[in-house]
């Protein structure tokens, strides 16, 4: 597959689909056109040589997905600079210590997420700017950045008297081995670091999103993924711009009834989710409607099961919009439950795999090629093994080498000499198996699996997975204590209170949870005892439950 100098993507892209719809607010309706979007790129390279900011330098950006966070972290990688977004998730004191670890020049920031900055612990910026209109929040030593900002619109004028048009799109002539953003992860285990993404990186990510027609020349996608993160930028920001594609940014927190809303309207060609907007839609809409007396017996009736899966199908079809391609699930894995069904249903959705060391795609399969159960085939510019004497058969921890694979974790050479090997392979610390095709199968994390008393490997992940479909239960966490599994709990209050239950009645229906989920599981994977929570797991920003703060 050839990789293109990702920089010139987007030079080549915007001149080509200049007339076309670029961005769209979806609360406003408001819409800027690839022209619009290069004539605001092109006024902000204008503040950031007047500022004296140079290739290479850092900018750091936090704030809620909308058209000004594309528009500065476009004008940031084109103009040579190295971005660094941050989610708006991350609390004050990680926000600023990301902004201090990176060594980033300007700091652009949402003004509520700036009031509970500290403006003294930023130790290095030159100056903070407000991410949705040239506002100086905090100028240090006179670096010019006011006055630079007042007088940004009189000198594109003055630079471009005749008015701004395709030929003048120049953008920075960097190699795509240099680095273009450091992304702070949000993991599981406690620690944040910078991984170091390359225009390599970037662009076979991109590149492999064109070549397959995920986007395309005046498609649609509606963005509701963070943008921060390495999945949402990647293929509902980078991707669609490269080709043309028109973007609406939901700008709101993508509750089920606020998505399907905006799916409706916007009718996107390609839905990039993950996997809890499909499992809130299967456990609160479909599970109920399956589960009545007369759909079940229905069910169990050879052909006419498939009249009843047909429309189910056509129900979520059109939930989504009703104009997709396919539906790629992403960003942690997939319940098998609701997996098996929407296969069942044939409802066209697939499964990939990555991380953000990948910036972020590992593997992939077309919806009519996928595997159930698997998370799809290596990346036609990647290679990937298994460590295992039988790697088909016998989990391993998963190794990945090749063009997505990042430059390693700024500042921190001991963590990336732990994950990167000297011949490029990069330890993704998941454990799976791979079959002869190159197509994955993930069991779950290294750091997270346990060791049962005989010795046998235990994924939490996979009893979880069955757990979160029992009734009475939102979410869990299985883990070793004492030497035997517990699963760590947190009710469904809303189902327990529909249906008048008393707390004295948790305890004898948790048994029975417990009880029914061991039936289900081989023997050295039975849960020994139920603790219940009170209030719900501590999250990333991706939503994936911390899990060191309980083990």
């Amino acid at each position: 597959m050839l990789i293109h100098n990702f920089i010139k993507i987007y030079e080549r892209s915007f001149a080509e689909n200049w007339d076309l719809p670029a961005l769209t607010d979806y609360v406003t309706g408001k819409t800027d056109t690839y022209a619009a979007l290069a004539e605001e790129i092109a006024r902000t390279h204008i503040f950031f040589q007047y500022i004296g900011l140079r290739p290479g330098d850092k900018i750091a950006l936090c704030g809620r997905d909308s058209v000004q966070w594309v528009k500065i972290y476009m004008a940031t990688v084109t103009y040579g600079a190295v971005i660094v977004p941050i989610l708006a998730e991350f609390n004050p004191q990680d926000v600023t210590h990301i902004v201090n670890h990176s060594g980033a020049k300007l700091f652009f920031v949402a003004p509520s997420i700036w009031e509970h900055i500290n403006p003294e612990a930023l130790l290095h910026v030159d100056g903070v700017l407000n991410t949705d209109k040239y506002e100086v929040f905090l100028e240090r030593e006179d670096k010019g950045l006011a006055s630079a900002a007042k007088l940004i619109r009189r000198r594109f004028r003055r630079r471009y008297p005749d008015g701004y048009s395709p030929t003048d799109i120049h953008y920075a002539d960097r190699d795509n081995s240099e680095l273009v953003e450091i992304n702070y992860t949000s993991g599981t285990t406690g620690f944040s670091k910078g991984v170091m993404l390359t225009g390599e990186n970037l662009a076979g990510n991109v590149c492999f999103g064109m070549q397959s027609e995920l986007h395309f020349r005046s498609s649609r996608a509606l963005a509701f993924l963070p943008l921060a993160h390495a999945y949402g930028c990647a293929f509902d920001m980078l991707t669609p711009l490269a080709v043309g594609s028109h973007i609406t940014l939901l700008g709101k927190i993508p509750s089920p009834r606020v998505l399907l809303k905006a799916l409706k309207e916007v009718k996107p060609n390609l839905v990039i989710c993950v996997p809890l907007i499909l499992e809130k839609i299967y456990r609160n809409q479909i599970l109920p409607m399956i589960s009545k007396g007369s759909i079940r017996w229905t069910l169990a009736v050879p052909l006419l099961d498939n009249l009843v899966y047909s429309k189910i199908r056509k129900k979520l079809i059109e939930a989504f919009g009703g104009e997709f391609e396919e539906v790629i699930v992403g960003g942690a894995p997939l319940n098998h439950e609701v997996e098996e069904f929407l296969h069942k249903i044939k409802f066209p959705f697939t499964v990939g795999y990555g991380m953000t060391e990948c910036g972020p795609l590992i593997s992939y399969t077309p919806w009519r090629e996928f595997k159930v159960g698997s998370s799809g085939r290596t990346l036609p510019t990647m290679e990937s093994m298994v460590m295992s004497d039988d790697p088909e058969n016998i989990p391993g921890e998963i190794c990945v080498r090749g063009a997505n694979v990042m430059q390693g974790y700024y500042k921190n050479v001991e963590a990336t000499e732990l994950v990167l090997s000297d011949k490029g392979w990069l330890k993704t610390g998941d454990v799976g198996t791979r079959s002869a095709d190159g197509t994955l199968y993930i069991r779950g994390r290294s750091k997270t699996m346990l060791l049962s008393a005989s010795g046998q490997n235990i994924y939490p992940e996979e009893i979880e997975a069955k757990l979160n479909n029992m009734p009475y239960v939102a979410e869990s966490l299985v883990v070793m204590r004492d030497g035997k599994l517990t699963a760590l709990i947190y009710p469904d209050y809303e189902q327990v209170d529909r249906l008048g239950l008393a707390g004295a009645d948790l305890g004898p229906v948790m048994e029975q949870v417990r009880e029914d989920l061991n039936k289900l599981v081989a023997p050295y994977e039975r849960i020994a005892r139920i603790q219940l929570m009170p209030n719900e797991f501590e999250k990333t920003p991706k939503r994936s439950i911390k899990r060191f703060l309980y083990s």
